[in-house]
């Protein structure tokens, strides 16, 4: 029998060896189950889609590639947008989880905060007023969608510490909300001034779309994502506590006010890398997080890493069906998101009720 006194050769008491190993043991099954899925969804979604392509022609260096049609479909048209769908799914599944534990709100999603509205108002102000520029890999609508989420992003976080340098969850998440709906207004503005043409194309890009058209967005975002993700690598232990409270994390050593902040601000970073890439994809980050709850339990330590592997594959899967389900015309892939996460939103509210 194991008692809290009891201690090993080295002084390190036995439950907490057999809890570090309990977790690392879960962590591990975890991430062998849930990437295995993952990566098997990355690999057999870019050999299917309307026109069949065969993987070994496609992969045949004694081929040309550009008399190598099954290369092309597959290195341009389909492993981009497998790949982006990969990177925007486990972004927005983990700056869902992220979210949810900093405001004690399992009905929080990366766009609750307003980080998404601005971006969408940025892109709006170049697809109606900027024409199409390039600046270097990163064309000038990803560009202007960054700028308005940092805006966003720094407009909701002065409101919530302009009375003090603690962050107040509560003005944060008011904050958000009314900018959400303040920078929706003048979208729509916005919109009255657009041609058919820019209308379309606005429309569009806030569905959410991941035809990237090649490895070059990707390659944009990718810096941020890899900063958020480090960022999300710090948080776990502080999530777990602050989903209890901010007084009971205080009491068992956290820095509650460095840990909100560096949760406010690596969801965000996340948030705008997503919808910089593919537009404002809603509802992978509600979905995502408590499905994997359901499935792998609450502690943080295993929820964020398997939010990350099973928002790739969830995303992935949907593009998938958004491509092929009325074929040969492609379904942005935000609506499939939508028409799965509404109904189960509205489930999640009525379990919570």
């Amino acid at each position: 029998m194991i008692t809290l006194d009891s201690t090993d050769a080295d002084g390190t008491p036995l439950k907490r060896r057999v809890v570090s190993s309990s977790i690392r043991g879960r962590l591990a099954a975890t991430i062998a189950g849930f990437g295995t899925l993952a990566i098997a969804t990355c690999a057999l979604a870019p050999l299917v889609g309307t026109t069949p392509i065969s993987l070994a022609r496609a992969l045949d260096p004694s081929i040309p590639f550009d008399q190598n049609v099954d290369a092309q479909i597959f290195f341009v048209a389909r492993l981009p947008r497998v790949l982006a769908g990969a990177l925007v799914g486990s972004t927005l599944a983990t700056a869902g989880v992220v979210f949810q534990a900093m405001l004690r709100n399992p009905l929080a999603t990366p766009f609750t905060l307003g980080v998404s509205a601005g971006a969408s108002l940025g892109a709006m102000l170049v697809i109606v007023f900027g024409g199409v520029l390039t600046l270097g890999p990163i064309s000038t609508v990803p560009a202007a969608s960054l700028a308005g989420a940092a805006a966003a992003t720094a407009m909701v976080y002065w409101l919530a510490t302009r009375h003090g340098h603690a962050l107040s969850t509560s003005v944060l998440l008011l904050a958000g909300v009314t900018l959400n709906s303040f920078l929706s207004a003048i979208i729509m503005f916005v919109q009255y001034f657009a041609d058919f043409a820019q209308i379309y194309r606005a429309v569009r890009w806030i569905m959410g779309d991941l035809d990237v058209g090649g490895f070059d967005p990707l390659l944009a975002s990718l810096p941020l994502a890899i900063v958020a993700f480090a960022m999300f690598a710090l948080l776990p232990s502080s999530l777990n506590l602050l989903s209890v409270g901010k007084d009971a994390a205080a009491a068992r050593g956290v820095d509650v006010a460095r840990a909100q902040r560096l949760a406010f601000f690596s969801a965000s970073v996340a948030t705008a890398a997503a919808v910089s890439l593919a537009g404002p994809i809603g509802f992978i980050g509600i979905v995502v997080p408590h499905l994997v709850r359901l499935l792998v339990g609450v502690d943080h330590r295993i929820v964020l890493p398997a939010s990350a592997l099973f928002g790739a594959a969830f995303l992935v899967a949907c593009d998938l069906l958004a491509r092929t389900i009325l074929a040969p015309v492609e379904v942005p892939v935000g609506v499939v998101t939508a028409m799965i996460g509404g109904p189960f939103f509205l489930w999640l509210l009525v379990r919570k009720s």
